[in-house]
């Protein structure tokens, strides 16, 4: 046990180094109009020290500490707001976030979701695992040939109708799919209710939380229990109505450049011939 204390300290302060080293390299290449400070303004003390401090909310002798690795721990806001100062880009502020042990807070977007090339050409080259793309609403936004042989074609649908949570509960025949639909329902509601925490009053997820309550009582009788569960993986047993049980794998990724999006998988097992049941239905 003390061994492992001892092994959490020497990574705060190695962490703590990192930090030190990150913040005094980004703040040495910032010029003075960065700051505010007129062109070819030079100082006794160069860096910008001062400068930077005030504009980041904090008091110098304060920051100063950050830069020579003190046993400091800034709050979130403190991160932000050093993060603006210093003019850091995405990737720089999640690095900045990580040495601090905190994760970055996730800007919450209305904006249209769009899936990039790279993105629908690989969903197309997964040529034996049914998958597909949801957005932060989970609306289904791409998806491969096996998924429409596997779950039927989404281009008829619309875009409440291509919601998983709408085809689990509101589609008598995704329902009648699904082997095991109440505990995949219940499951994925949970895992829905958590992730929609983050845009708790948009009118978009509230207008489809409302039609789920008029579309099913079952919808409406769990929502009520506010049960939420992080992702899991697990098993899809699936009743296709041309070639009967077939077995799945499902696995959720996060995307790291849209952490909004998320990329589900189906991979067949050997369990019910699913393979060969499934490579029947792609010829």
């Amino acid at each position: 046990m003390i061994a492992a204390m001892d092994q959490r300290a020497d990574t705060f302060e190695a962490r703590r180094r990192e930090f030190a080293a990150f913040l005094r390299s980004r703040r040495e290449r910032l010029t003075p109009s960065e700051v505010g400070l007129p062109e070819g303004f030079r100082r006794r003390t160069p860096g910008l020290r001062r400068e930077l401090a005030m504009l980041a909310g904090v008091g110098t002798t304060w920051y100063t500490w950050l830069e020579q690795g003190r046993d400091i721990r800034p709050s979130a806001q403190v991160l932000n707001a050093l993060a603006d100062a210093l003019r850091l880009d995405e990737a720089e502020r999640r690095h900045l976030f990580t040495l601090n042990n905190r994760h970055v807070p996730q800007a919450v977007s209305s904006a249209p979701e769009c899936v990039d090339e790279p993105l629908q050409r690989m969903l197309a080259n997964l040529t034996h695992q049914p998958a597909y793309v949801l957005g932060r609403r989970w609306d289904v936004l791409a998806w491969n040939r096996a998924a429409e042989v596997l779950f039927g074609g989404y281009d008829t649908l619309d875009r409440d109708e291509r919601n998983i949570m709408h085809r689990l509960f509101a589609d008598p025949a995704h329902r009648r799919l699904l082997v095991d639909w109440e505990s995949v329902a219940r499951v994925s509601l949970a895992m829905f209710r958590a992730d929609s925490a983050r845009y708790a009053g948009d009118p978009d997820f509230e207008r489809l939380i409302a039609l789920l309550k008029q579309a099913s009582d079952e919808f409406r009788d769990w929502w009520q229990r506010h049960e939420v569960i992080s992702p899991l993986s697990g098993i899809k047993r699936i009743d296709h109505p041309v070639k009967g049980r077939m077995s799945f794998e499902h696995t959720g990724l996060t995307l790291t450049n849209r952490p909004e999006m998320k990329l589900i998988v189906y991979t067949p097992l050997d369990d019910d011939d699913t393979n060969r049941k499934l490579a029947e239905l792609l010829t």
